[in-house]
């Protein structure tokens, strides 16, 4: 109720009503695998400087539907970052800024549900610039991968059955071949495929075998995942 009335509120008060299609009941019935590459950990102060967003129809990851761009940030990029993702100042330095890559980012979006790995961190970033633009936040259902992975393979648990979330970790478990892991497309499409078997799982009833493992985290909830760097 409380999210039906905060997105009705800001239908009304969006800063620029050619962005009300965000608030339109999504007809495709497509998802968008979104992932951004950020020059530090914090969305407060850090920056987007690589993002991709590829749409999923049903089983099928529409590739040839898909949106790339390097984003000019105003955040200096920091080490620890770069050593993730590999990245340089230099290579972004020509890019466009956000506020010239956003427009088509949410066009591209529209109303969809958007999925991905460590979701709300990716969301947050985006919702920084979204707030600038438009003073309001995105309004798109999310949908985190890692989620759906633990329904499938820790679901059923016991009482302190050790997790492992990591996203590398889902890959090896869904024999999905490596990547160029920290590559904004590369780690949209792997999401993709993640998210387009897990769904074919559950569909199914089918769970991921799990080895004999007691730790201290308890299997309540499915908890915020590490980002795997």
């Amino acid at each position: 109720m409380f999210r039906f009335i905060r997105h009705t509120i800001d239908r009304f008060v969006i800063q620029d009503t050619s962005f009300k299609f965000l608030y339109d009941r999504d007809e495709t019935g497509e998802v968008v695998s979104l992932d951004c590459e950020t020059t530090g950990f914090d969305p407060w102060i850090d920056d987007v400087i690589s993002v991709a967003a590829i749409k999923i129809k049903d089983n099928r990851i529409l590739t040839h539907q898909s949106f790339n761009a390097l984003v000019k940030p105003e955040a200096e990029m920091r080490p620890e970052a770069m050593k993730v993702h590999r990245l340089l100042q230099r290579d972004v330095a020509s890019a466009k800024p956000m506020a010239e890559v956003l427009p088509d980012l949410l066009r591209f979006i529209g109303s969809r549900p958007i999925m991905g790995y460590w979701i709300d961190f990716d969301m947050s970033m985006l919702d920084k610039y979204v707030l600038h633009h438009l003073g309001v936040r995105l309004p798109n259902e999310r949908v985190e991968v890692s989620k759906l992975y633990y329904d499938r393979k820790y679901g059923d648990a016991p009482q302190g059955t050790q997790l492992d979330l990591r996203f590398d970790v889902i890959r090896k478990d869904l024999k999905l071949p490596p990547i160029n892991q920290h590559d904004a497309h590369e780690d949209a499409l792997l999401a993709a495929k993640m998210y387009v078997i897990l769904k074919d799982m559950k569909a199914r009833g089918v769970r991921i075998p799990r080895t004999a493992g007691i730790g201290g985290v308890s299997t309540g909830a499915a908890p915020r995942p590490m980002h795997g760097f």
